[in-house]
């Protein structure tokens, strides 16, 4: 990851091959820590700084912070304890819990702050949610220059934190149930907390291909969004698009506006997509279509941008040079914890009213983690707004005894 001047970073000693390692890094990268990535591969004459700090043994990852100590092959819970993550609430009963700290579970709790609500925020990772995570953003109103993910959820998460609103990070939530009249928050912590409303806004996640390389290229030429870092690859000679159906074709067609040429990357024998868009995709003259084609590893360069993809086809490897790779393979709403205690649409996602209530009273759901929304950013923080003046109304008939 990028690192901030202003901090000294972590070190993490570790290999490619170690899974703890990719763990512990993207555990970091999510909460936007600086660290220095020391790959024991490439210098194993640093091997034996790693034996000094473990009497001798090769424990990886090692984790050692500025101020000299050291965590050797931590629990992502042991990490967040030792960079400080608020992770116990400071109350047992809330006007307004959110879970998800994302943009619109933020401009919820914003909203709902600025009226004198108790509001907690539960966040399973950073907040800012994938905008944190997102390189820049282009499209969103107000920021003419553009404005990067991380500054974003930084401005959003300070403006909250400025209104009283409380934040839990690396804390998931395992179950909510209505217990009259308040609703019971359950924490991966063992904790609860108790609410007279709750907003679920945990958002979704994109399906990733699992290949090698793909957990440290993220941000940093794989993307997930073609509307909003396309324009950044204006005048590239090529950029990929992994996965064939609707969104894949759609928004292979739309990066056509930037690039010379783009490329379609299939693992089965034919496109998924609709006709129309095969046609239009097929007939392009600056699109091509590799199908069969397995995805086995994304590659960088020297600086840690992604350089090319490893793809076989026939049985054989191919090396295929791009300058960036927009993986559509999927969209997975992040409702596990719901189990049945809401209803749910075929896909998973929560199913709500034209005022955001789901079908338990006294509990809603906004942005990407609802049925039917629009997966965008500015459209998520409308609905977080839209969410806090819905939950507004329901406090105040609570008060009135309806």
């Amino acid at each position: 990851m990028e690192l901030n001047d202003d901090v000294t970073p972590l070190l993490v000693y570790g290999a490619s091959w170690c899974p703890d390692c990719r763990r512990a890094k993207q555990f970091l990268n999510t909460h936007r820590v600086p660290y220095e990535w020391v790959d024991l591969e490439a210098e194993p004459d640093r091997v034996a700084e790693v034996e000094a700090r473990n009497d001798g043994k090769r424990i990886i990852p090692t984790i050692v912070f500025p101020d000299g100590s050291h965590l050797a092959e931590p629990s992502n819970d042991e990490l967040a304890d030792r960079i400080g993550l608020s992770r116990v609430a400071s109350q047992t009963t809330y006007d307004v819990v959110i879970i998800g700290g994302g943009p619109t579970g933020l401009t919820t709790a914003i909203y709902a702050a600025r009226e004198n609500a108790k509001v907690l925020i539960v966040e399973k990772s950073a907040p800012g949610g994938q905008a944190g995570v997102t390189e820049r953003f282009d499209n969103y109103p107000g920021f003419p220059e553009g404005v990067g993910g991380a500054e974003l959820a930084d401005r959003m998460t300070r403006q909250a934190q400025r209104y009283g609103v409380e934040i839990l990070q690396a804390v998931g939530v395992t179950r909510i149930t209505r217990d009259e009249p308040v609703i019971r928050v359950e924490l991966s912590t063992g904790d609860q907390v108790e609410a007279l409303a709750v907003l679920v806004a945990t958002g979704s996640t994109y399906r990733r291909t699992g290949a090698e390389g793909e957990a440290d290229l993220i941000g940093a030429g794989i993307h997930f969004c073609a509307t909003c870092d396309g324009p950044f690859y204006k005048g590239a000679p090529d950029v990929t698009i992994v996965g064939g159906g609707n969104s894949g074709l759609e928004e292979g067609l739309f990066l056509t506006q930037f690039v010379d040429h783009v490329t379609v990357v299939q693992s089965l024998a034919t496109l998924t997509g609709n006709r129309l868009l095969q046609d239009k995709v097929l007939a392009h003259p600056r699109m091509t279509v590799l199908l069969n084609a397995a995805l086995q590893s994304f590659n960088a360069d020297a600086q840690g941008k992604l350089e090319s993809l490893t793809i076989v086809q026939g049985g054989e490897p191919v090396v295929h040079p791009t300058s960036g790779a927009f993986i559509f393979i999927g969209l997975d709403p992040n409702t596990e914890f719901l189990g049945s205690s809401l209803a749910l649409d075929e896909r998973g996602f929560v199913v709500t009213d034209h005022m955001f209530a789901t079908s338990v009273a006294g509990v809603f759901a906004a942005g990407d983690v609802r049925a039917g929304s629009t997966k965008q950013l500015a459209s998520a923080v409308g609905e977080g707004a839209a969410a806090a003046i819905q939950i507004r109304y329901f406090l105040e008939a609570q008060d009135r005894g309806a």
